[in-house]
């Protein structure tokens, strides 16, 4: 079992990476997690591993009750939370209980979010089930909720207790959430790390036939990447903004698509469009800004979307809440490893990059 320290200080804790669900209580006793457990998590995950993982924390003495949504974006919201939290007070839970994130990205959000306000805040720990989930949203205690058509506009910082990756559960993973999750895999590569970028160009056909030894190398490097970011920036008071890339106009896009596409395709689409932005402005070369494009054709994403109301886009884009000062802030490569924020971007260079990932 692979074994990595995030280290926040007195809100420091390890993320635990392997191929099964078998040390799954021993970390949670390991980590100091007593008393009553509540599993979050969504109507997809609880017919893959619900029971599984059920059946484990109740055979260890564990006193165990359960929270299931429906899946999907749609679902992300107040709502949702006030379910969780109602289905906490059921379960008789007080503040040295714990609350289980069993599942993607939305249901680490959900259950941090709820674990963060319920009795004022009560340890949680991350079980992410897909991609997009171990390799970025686990990793960081960002929390949150859609709301006013804006994503993730409302939440909260609330690191998890321990994050807990079973790469296994990446095969029951449907194709585009897998290429959601190789969103936030590629923008790792591009925002800090050449050599990784080039590891995913060279082993993509081993990775997208899942082959665990390469599974657990690519969660465990991005793992990496994402945890020495939020070392630096805890709350996204600077670097951590780099994070970003990609999301400025992949958030305006999901929006604007009513969710029609996953998180990370926005991302992946939206990092092409920042790319282009920075080669319109002399930052990268044309090659490197075709070696973006080839490496996420490579992994099957649309690198073209269909955008018929730019100005509904741009509009989305000033609501978002990375911006700061009345300007948007942007994360722009300055080449594949590194970036750099601007907040001068003009609509006109917006316009631009839309029309260039439009169909």
């Amino acid at each position: 079992m692979d074994k990595l320290l995030v280290d926040l200080k007195e809100h420091s804790y390890y993320i635990y990476i392997e191929k099964n669900f078998e040390n799954l209580c021993n970390v949670l006793k390991e980590t100091g997690i007593f008393n009553k457990i509540l599993i979050v998590t969504d109507s997809n995950v609880e017919k893959l591993y619900l029971k599984e993982v059920y059946q484990r924390l109740s055979d260890f003495g564990y006193d165990v009750g359960v929270s299931v949504f429906n899946a999907g974006e749609a679902n992300k919201n107040m709502d949702t939370i006030l379910k969780i939290c109602n289905d906490c007070i059921k379960h008789g839970m007080d503040r040295k209980s714990s609350v289980i994130a069993l599942g993607g990205g939305v249901v680490g959000d959900m259950a941090g979010f709820a674990a963060s306000i319920y009795m004022r805040g009560i340890n949680f720990v991350q079980v992410p089930t897909t991609l997009l989930s171990q390799s970025d949203s686990s990793v960081g205690g960002k929390t949150g909720i859609d709301f006013g058509g804006a994503k993730n506009i409302l939440g909260a910082f609330h690191q998890p207790k321990a994050v807990y990756i079973n790469v296994d559960t990446l095969k029951t993973l449907p194709k585009q959430e897998f290429i959601s999750g190789m969103g936030e895999v590629i923008k790792h590569g591009i925002i800090r790390d050449r050599n990784f970028f080039e590891y995913l160009m060279n082993n993509n056909e081993r990775i997208k036939k899942l082959d665990p030894d390469v599974l657990v190398e690519t969660v465990y490097t991005n793992c990496a990447i994402k945890s020495k970011v939020v070392e630096m920036d805890e709350k996204e008071y600077g670097v951590r903004a780099d994070l970003n890339f990609g999301h400025t106009i992949g958030h305006a896009i999901e929006s604007y698509s009513d969710y029609k596409y996953t998180h990370g395709a926005c991302v992946g689409v939206g990092m092409l469009a920042a790319s282009y932005i920075a080669f319109n402005r002399g930052m990268i070369t044309e090659r490197e800004l075709d070696k973006i494009k080839d490496l996420l054709l490579m992994y099957d994403f649309d690198i073209k979307f269909e955008i018929s109301d730019k100005q509904a886009i741009i509009k989305l884009m000033n609501m978002d809440k990375k911006k700061a000062g009345g300007k948007i802030n942007f994360i722009l490569p300055a080449q594949i490893g590194e970036v750099k924020k601007y907040d001068d971007i003009s609509v006109t260079e917006i316009d631009a990059a839309l029309d260039f990932i439009s169909k």
